[in-house]
């Protein structure tokens, strides 16, 4: 089984700039991530932009959307920053429904060493290969269908709605 792997930024791809004191992009870290966690799936990865989700307008929503509506390949995994993560989950379930597509991302970038970053990777790369076809958001060690799930931004976790 092939796995593309959209990747579309969120902080899971941030990193900290010394000058600035701000989290920025740079690049992606998800192949070296992959590589780290000595992943054996066939991933396909591609970079549609690196956009704090709070950045993201429609035109972008449409990118993913066309993407996962156009792939020959029916497992999909999508990087997301968390503040807009369920808008899209929610318009890629109400627009596409022959494929498997997970959605993830992290609350603390992979570039720090707490993050979540490696193991919500790990819940989505597993929820992509069993799941049935529809669209998941994995988050916090739990699978959510895109139209149960919100984010508690009081406790900076996702919980089922």
């Amino acid at each position: 089984m092939t796995i593309k792997l959209l990747i579309t930024g969120g902080t899971i791809d941030k990193v900290y700039n010394e000058l600035t004191g701000q989290l920025v992009f740079k690049q992606t870290h998800l192949i070296d991530i992959l590589n780290q966690s000595r992943s054996m799936v066939d991933t396909l990865p591609e970079v549609l932009f690196l956009k704090d989700s709070l950045d993201m307008r429609d035109v972008d929503r449409a990118l993913i959307l066309q993407k996962c509506q156009t792939s020959n390949i029916n497992h999909i995994l999508i990087t997301h920053g968390t503040d807009t993560m369920v808008e899209t989950a929610k318009l890629l379930g109400q627009e596409v429904n022959n494929k498997t597509i997970v959605l993830f991302g992290a609350m603390m970038p992979y570039s720090i060493n707490s993050s979540d970053a490696l193991f919500n990777l790990g819940v989505a790369l597993s929820a992509v290969q069993t799941k049935e076809c529809g669209v998941y958001i994995a988050m916090n060690g739990q699978v959510f269908d895109f139209d149960k799930v919100e984010k508690n931004k009081g406790q900076g976790i996702f919980t089922s709605a």
